[in-house]
């Protein structure tokens, strides 16, 4: 069963939230309300997000206070974040959105479809990214365990190094589809960065992985 990812809606306004809801339940996420900067804060300690749309005008901590936090925090730094506003004060204030760490300044109203759209995009890097970890704990746990299987049985390197090399490979073609599809669409240029950081990481476990082949020395490389 493959685990959702979770989007972080932060607005003050119910009736806001209540609309990004019905906007983003085609995507089949696991959507978490907070209606202020210091609760969304507050779920961002437990819990990891593929994307968050946040409200620049909020009483209390603002949006864009709230954005400085999350930059701040090792943990959240590399979340992106969508701001949403209903008022705009010209290029200056785009420019302090994009200064406090937003990937994207969307004005209200909005598209829906185009908001779908752009956080769908962020959902399936995470995902992507989800699985590369994954592939990359399983190959280091292997390293260490000597190619023992899951419940300790020993299995062959051959076998083993097949197994990785498949599970990586579809990795790798999902990943590849989607660059594709973000090159042809021309998508923000965030999520192309994104796209481009998740082959730079695949093609790093890919290294690692040829140089256990037979004949190869570095058995030992990084995967980071």
């Amino acid at each position: 069963m493959v685990q959702k990812a979770k989007i972080l809606l932060v607005d003050d306004r119910p009736e806001n939230l209540l609309a990004l809801e019905a906007i983003l339940s085609a995507l089949d996420q696991t959507l978490v309300r907070a209606s202020s900067g210091e609760e969304a804060l507050k779920a961002l300690l437990t819990d990891d997000f593929a994307v968050i749309l946040l409200d620049v005008q909020m009483p209390g901590m603002d949006g864009f206070e709230t954005a400085a936090h999350i930059k701040r925090r090792e943990r959240t730094r590399d979340i992106p974040i969508i701001f949403l506003t209903a008022i705009n004060h010209g290029p200056h204030h785009t420019f302090r959105g994009y200064a406090a760490g937003a990937v994207d300044y969307i004005s209200k109203p909005f598209d829906p479809w185009v908001l779908r759209a752009k956080v769908s995009v962020f959902v399936e890097l995470y995902m992507k990214n989800c699985q590369l970890r994954e592939q990359a704990a399983l190959l280091r746990l292997q390293l260490e365990g000597g190619g023992k299987g899951a419940v300790g049985e020993a299995k062959e390197p051959a076998g083993l190094l097949a197994e990785l090399s498949a599970r990586l490979a579809a990795v790798e073609e999902q990943a590849e589809a989607l660059s594709k599809q973000l090159g042809d669409e021309s998508t923000d240029a965030a999520a192309v960065a994104t796209a481009a950081h998740l082959e730079r990481k695949l093609t790093g476990l890919r290294r690692a992985l040829d140089a256990l082949e037979p004949g190869t020395s570095g058995g030992q490389a990084a995967v980071n």
